[in-house]
């Protein structure tokens, strides 16, 4: 049997003796959020997307969402203290966060940026986030991911 290849979020996840389950899948490109839970068997509901977007002040910021749902850019720009912020362009999320579309995860990017989580991560006990590479998903508390992320839950969703 392979050795399992640890991604950097793993690493940060394994430093800082947080508990989580890496689940893996078959995949070799980009695929959305619902097909990954499906994939693993992870409940919809418990699954969040990594997106990352650009305040007028020119700062990145990290919003970690229900795969089902969409980021509503004004509640997002008042949960940055920003007048107004973007979604990154897709070709810039590599040079932005070290991670490939369908793989960024909220923990180990390039730099910490600001990041919100959607306040129903609340409501469960675990959640399944990106896990740093396409084909890879991370189960862990959100409470985890909230300090390890340095983050806040907020309600950025429409």
């Amino acid at each position: 049997m392979a050795k399992e290849t640890k991604t950097n979020a793993m690493r940060i996840l394994d430093k800082n003796k947080i508990p989580y389950k890496a689940l893996n899948y078959e995949c070799d490109e980009f695929i959305d959020g619902l097909h990954t839970a499906r994939l693993t068997g992870a409940p919809v509901e418990q699954s969040f997307k990594t997106l990352v977007a650009q305040g007028k002040s020119r700062q990145y910021y990290v919003f970690v969402i229900p795969i089902a749902l969409e980021l509503h850019l004004k509640n997002a720009a008042k949960a940055a203290g920003e007048k107004s912020i973007e979604m990154i362009h897709v070709r810039d999320i590599n040079s932005v966060t070290g991670y490939v579309r369908g793989g960024c995860s909220p923990i180990g990017m390039k730099k910490q940026f600001p990041t919100f989580i959607h306040e129903s991560a609340r409501q469960f006990e675990s959640v399944y986030i990106s896990g740093g590479r396409i084909g890879c998903s991370i189960c862990l508390s959100p409470e985890d991911l909230c300090k390890l992320t340095h983050g806040q839950f907020a309600d950025v969703c429409s």
